[in-house]
Order: C-alpha cells, then sequence, then structure tokens
C-alpha cells in the first residue's frame, strides 16, 4: 500500500513539473523503501527511467544500499541505461542523489573486483552533474578511484587534464573529502604513468587544501608529496626548501600535525640531499617495512634511482671527462657496465648531452646543442603563451563574476559599514577629546 501510493506521488508530481515537492517526498520515502527490498524490481517496472528520473533514481539508490544485492548484473545494468536516458532537468534538482548512487555503485564494483564496468558509466554520470567541463562534481573521485583500481588510466585522463575552476555544490555544499579523494586518485594515476610534475601539483593540492585538521587522504599526499617532489625537483641546483616547501596559505595545521608523522620520508628527504648512495639506501632499508606496508616502496626504488642520476648530471657541471670506472665510483654504483647503461638512458632522453668512448672508456659531456630556434621550439613556445594568455582571460572573468556575486557585495557592504561606523567612533572620540580639552582651558580677565 505504501508503495502504491509511493509511485502514484512520482508519477502525479513528476507529471506536474513539481520536482521541488517531489524531492521533498522522495526524502520522506527512503524507509519505506528500505523496508520492502522485495518490491523494488516492481516498482522500477511501473516507473518510466525519462519521465519518472528522481523516483527511479530514488529506488536505483535504495537496491543499492541492500547488504545481499540479488540480480547484480541486471542491477548494474538499469544503472547503466538510467545514466544514459535520464532527464537531466530533473537531476539538477538533486545531483546529490545521484551522486550518492554513483559512490554507492563505486564501493560495489570495488569490492566485487570489477571496477572496470564501472567507468564508462561513471564518466556519463559526471557529464549530466557538471554545469560546466571544468566544473568538479563528488562522482570526479568515484572515476578516479575505478581508473586506478582497474589500472586503466586513460578514460580519466580528459578530466584529469581539465584544470577545475568550479566546484559543483549539492544544496549549496561540497564534501571536501570528494575533493581530497579526487586529487589524491588523480595523483597517483599521474604518478603510475611517470608524469611526476602534474602528479605533484596533484598532490599539493589535497595538502593545501582549507582545513582545521588533517585527514588520513592529506597524510598520504603528504607522503607522496615528499618522493615525487624528489623526482620532479631533486637535480635542482636550488636548496630543496624553495623547491618544494608548502605554498604559504598551507594551514598550519599541515606542518604542526603531518611533518612529524612522516619522520621516515623526511630522513629519505635528508639522505637523498646528502647525496651520498649509501646513505640513502641505508635509510630506504632501515624504514622498507613501513614503506612497503604504504605501498610506496615502488616510489622510493624510483628516487634512488633518481639520486643516481642526479649525480651524473651534477658531475656533468664539474668536470668534462671522466673515466667509466671513475664515474661508478663517484655516483655509487658497482660496476662501469651499470653507469654506462645509466648514461645511455639520460642520453637518450634528452637529460645530459655526452659521448661515450668504447675505445677507452671515457665519458665526454657537451654543452646542450639545442639553439632554441627550431620548429619544435617555437611550437612549444606558442603553446606556452596561448595557455598563459588563456589563464589570464579566465581569472579576469571570475573575478569579474566574484566582483558582481550577491556574496560578495553583501560582504563589502558590511565591510565598509564597520569602517564607516569606526570613523565615526574616532571623530565623536576625537570631538569629545577636543570639547573635553576646552573646558579644561584657564580663563584669563581683561
Amino acid at each position: 500500500m505504501a508503495l502504491d501510493q509511493f509511485v502514484n506521488a512520482v508519477q502525479t508530481l513528476s507529471t506536474q513539473g513539481n520536482y521541488a515537492e517531489l524531492c521533498e517526498h522522495l526524502n520522506k520515502s527512503v524507509e519505506v523503501l528500505q523496508r520492502n527490498p522485495g518490491q523494488l524490481d516492481t516498482v522500477l517496472e511501473s516507473l518510466d527511467m525519462v519521465q519518472h528520473s528522481l523516483g527511479y533514481l530514488a529506488v536505483l539508490v535504495a537496491k543499492l544500499g541492500q547488504e545481499n544485492i540479488e540480480n547484480w548484473g541486471d542491477l548494474l545494468a538499469k544503472c547503466d541505461t538510467f545514466i544514459s536516458l535520464c532527464n537531466p532537468e530533473q537531476i539538477r534538482f538533486s545531483p546529490n542523489s545521484l551522486s550518492d548512487l554513483c559512490h554507492i555503485l563505486t564501493n560495489e564494483l570495488v569490492k566485487r573486483e570489477c571496477a572496470i564496468r564501472g567507468i564508462s558509466i561513471i564518466s556519463r554520470a559526471i557529464k549530466k552533474l557538471q554545469l560546466t567541463s571544468s566544473s568538479l562534481t563528488p562522482a570526479h573521485s568515484d572515476l578516479a578511484k575505478l581508473c586506478l583500481t582497474s589500472k586503466c588510466f586513460s578514460p580519466a585522463l580528459p578530466f584529469l587534464d581539465t584544470d577545475i575552476n568550479l566546484i559543483c555544490k549539492e544544496n549549496g555544499q561540497f564534501d571536501a573529502v570528494y575533493l581530497l579523494m579526487y586529487y589524491y586518485y588523480g595523483g597517483c594515476i599521474y604518478t603510475a604513468l611517470k608524469k611526476f610534475e602534474r602528479a605533484l601539483y596533484f598532490f599539493e593540492v589535497c595538502v593545501t587544501c582549507p582545513t582545521a585538521a588533517v585527514s588520513h587522504v592529506m597524510l598520504e599526499a603528504y607522503k607522496k608529496y615528499q618522493l615525487v617532489g624528489l623526482l620532479v625537483h631533486g637535480d635542482k641546483p636550488k636548496a630543496f626548501k624553495d623547491n618544494l616547501a608548502l605554498p604559504k596559505y598551507t594551514s598550519p595545521v599541515v606542518g604542526k600535525f603531518l611533518k612529524p608523522l612522516c619522520s621516515a620520508y623526511n630522513e629519505i628527504v635528508t639522505a637523498y640531499h646528502s647525496n651520498n648512495s649509501a646513505e640513502l639506501r641505508s635509510v630506504v632499508t632501515k624504514y622498507q617495512e613501513l614503506l612497503t606496508t604504504d605501498s610506496n616502496m615502488g616510489l622510493v626504488n624510483q628516487v634512488v634511482a633518481s639520486q643516481t642520476r642526479t649525480n651524473i648530471r651534477r658531475l656533468t657541471r664539474t668536470f668534462i671527462t671522466l673515466s667509466l670506472s671513475d664515474l661508478a665510483s663517484r655516483v655509487g654504483l658497482a660496476t662501469p657496465s651499470d653507469v654506462e647503461r645509466e648514461l645511455v638512458g639520460m642520453i637518450e632522453a634528452g637529460s645530459i648531452h655526452a659521448t661515450i668512448s668504447q675505445q677507452d672508456g671515457m665519458v665526454r659531456f657537451d654543452t646542450n646543442p639545442e639553439s632554441y630556434s627550431s620548429p619544435d621550439m617555437l611550437r612549444m613556445l606558442e603553446e606556452e603563451v596561448s595557455a598563459a594568455m588563456a589563464l589570464d582571460k579566465q581569472v579576469t572573468k571570475m573575478e569579474e563574476d566574484m566582483m558582481v556575486s550577491p556574496a560578495y557585495v553583501k560582504k563589502m557592504i558590511g565591510v565598509r559599514g564597520e569602517e564607516d561606523d569606526d570613523a565615526g567612533n574616532r571623530m565623536s572620540s576625537s570631538n569629545n577629546a577636543v570639547s573635553s580639552g576646552s573646558s579644561k582651558l584657564p580663563g584669563y580677565s581683561m
């Protein structure tokens, strides 16, 4: 009986276009749906995905929330079809419901070890929720999680490569955990793809998110931030604190609580900059169990290899020629063949310019032959200038939008009102002081 009333209410309110009242009715009907799991399939058959999108969505969320889901394949297919056919106009009245569907579906897919099946579903859900292509939704973190779990990274890249300039709030709010998870998972994906500069940016956003208390997500991001920072800036001549110091707007609690919890990673950073490979390997061995538990051992091994390449680059600024055996001893490698292998890889990558003589085993370091006048270099310069101009226009537009927003205008009026009151109080105090001072002037009689 209760479910019949639910179906009738959904059909009537959807036909009338009274979506605000429909959302209120759906919120009150959550317990009814949860108490009748065996009849939810019948309810779904009574509703149309397009005409009754909000009601259909509420039933799907209730079915996914069951402890023992029956006919999982059929339910997943219905979720897939619904996200493709649902009415965007109705979904905008309750975007948090579609986000809830994405969260529950993602967790269930990961639990069943079939994360790859949900990637296309969540991708389409994000496009339904987005106001613009550069807006962030709670479902972004679900897509990144599925791609990372399934090790299928390419579907997430179009979203990750787009810089975010708007957050899609649901009922005026946005749960910060989904922002943190999106940037953390995104940083992990870029790290796996060896796009370390972009990964460092994502981890930095996660760590520097305004907060009054640190979370476990921020802690894990800070650990990877330090390691990836060594891969990006480890060979820079500037001091490490200048290259990897967190921005000034970082919350004070980050330095107060996160850094003491990452003592092992702090020691790795110190050992890396000692330019002593034996010292770095000693620290890694000391904390090997912890690093393995944190799932960071593979990244640490890359840091160890990076230190060797950094030491080789440092020697290119000091010597013109060196023997392979001498170079191997200076950078801490066992044999000349090991250092030759590293040199060949660095030469192929273009990180150094050198010539290896097979006759006498000598290495000659050359200067960079790039004249910065090739078509490729000019094309890259043009792309960078275009990107900078686009960013300037975007910032200008955001500033203009902010200055005319009701919240900003109201706040500025309040600030000016307070300033005017303070100025009036100061003027009144000054007048009182003059008046009081005048009454105390000595009188003179002629």
